[in-house]
């Protein structure tokens, strides 16, 4: 009976029979206490004539401080499926980015903006032209968010504890962002090289196989990797500004760090347009060594184009300064969605999976 469940404080915090109290004035108040609460329950006046339960900050499971032994397992997998749902989702637009990016693109793969580009290249192209390649994306994503968000939780929790015990560091927040960069660009960067290539207009690659066959065959295994130290270069600062900006948003959005989708959507895309403008340049820099434009290349003495101080010069020979923000647009309208969903869907199934290994845990 919920009376009994409330202690000795009666109905949620209601009185109890006391001095000056009659026996009949009490069962009177416990009987009317009682037909409160029960059309509170069943949906009839919200509870009207009970006084409001405050909910202890402890009540339910913190999602924020996992079971011991389950902490690396959940992230790995919440990481695992929001990697591979924000590629997934946003693809169409990476292509038009890459695109975008292209120093002396073809006249008919000129494009005013993301919009007319996914139009064009659909009308033109076909209907499934801007996902190709989207196989090998989805195969990349999952290992490498797994390693990205599970490097960045334990490295955040240890750092600042060192940094700031018992509260938020965003020196610590940065740094494992950039650690944990480390291992998410070692397991994408040749994925984005294959991605890349397939992306670009007239590729003439129509298979994942086909492209990673020709890759090797005609430039070694080492071009898997040519734009690594440039992508490192690229995403350290983009990812340190991301988490930073992200932890800072949330502690003003979600100051409890409770599970609240909304202060997720919000912060993801709030650190996702941030870091994504000011790293523009790299990324240009990046889809240059990936693709090896073969306009690019003529105007490059050496063949290849290889390592980052090489494409900043390329670029800056084919476009002048303004080339380094090519696709800008198409790179913040990407990232605003991209890492909005990436954190909505990565703190829901951490919230999910630790929730369900709590009632287990009672269950037993």
């Amino acid at each position: 009976m919920e009376l009994e469940g409330r202690g000795a404080g009666g109905v949620a915090g209601g009185p109890a029979a006391g001095p000056g109290r009659s026996p009949g004035e009490s069962a009177l108040l416990d009987g009317w206490l009682q037909r409160g609460v029960g059309r509170g329950a069943s949906g009839g006046e919200a509870g009207a004539c009970r006084p409001p339960v405050r909910q202890d900050s402890d009540s339910g499971p913190d999602y924020e401080a996992l079971p011991a032994g389950a902490t690396v397992t959940t992230h790995m997998v919440a990481g695992a499926v929001a990697g591979i749902l924000e590629h997934c989702v946003m693809y169409p637009v990476d292509c038009v980015k890459t695109r975008m990016q292209s120093l002396q693109p073809d006249p008919a793969a000129r494009y005013r903006n993301v919009l007319e580009a996914l139009w064009r290249i659909i009308r033109t192209e076909g209907l499934w032209r801007p996902m190709r390649g989207l196989n090998v994306t989805a195969t990349g994503a999952g290992p490498a968010h797994a390693l990205y968000f599970a490097c960045y939780e334990k490295l955040k929790k240890t750092l600042s504890d060192v940094i700031h015990p018992g509260g938020n560091s965003h020196i610590a927040n940065g740094a494992a962002g950039c650690v944990a960069t480390l291992l998410h660009d070692a397991a994408m960067n040749p994925v984005e090289v294959v991605k890349q290539r397939m992306q670009m207009y007239n590729s003439p690659y129509h298979r994942v196989t086909d492209c990673v066959r020709a890759v090797w065959q005609n430039e070694g295994a080492g071009a898997f990797y040519r734009s690594y130290t440039t992508q490192l270069t690229m995403n350290v600062p983009f990812q340190a500004i991301h988490f930073m900006t992200y932890e800072f948003l949330q502690e003003h959005f979600n100051p409890q760090r409770r599970y609240n989708p909304s202060s997720h959507v919000l912060s993801g895309a709030c650190a996702g347009a941030v870091a994504a403008a000011a790293t523009t340049p790299l990324d240009v820099c990046k889809t240059l060594l990936n693709t090896q434009e073969s306009l690019a290349l003529n105007s490059n003495l050496t063949g290849h184009i290889t390592g980052m101080a090489s494409a900043f010069r390329t670029v800056y020979q084919v476009g002048g300064v303004t080339a380094y923000f090519r696709g800008v647009q198409a790179r913040v309208i990407y990232q605003i969605p991209s890492t909005a969903i990436a954190w909505s869907v990565y703190e829901f199934f951490k919230y999910l999976i630790t929730k369900r290994q709590e009632e287990w845990r009672a269950g037993k």
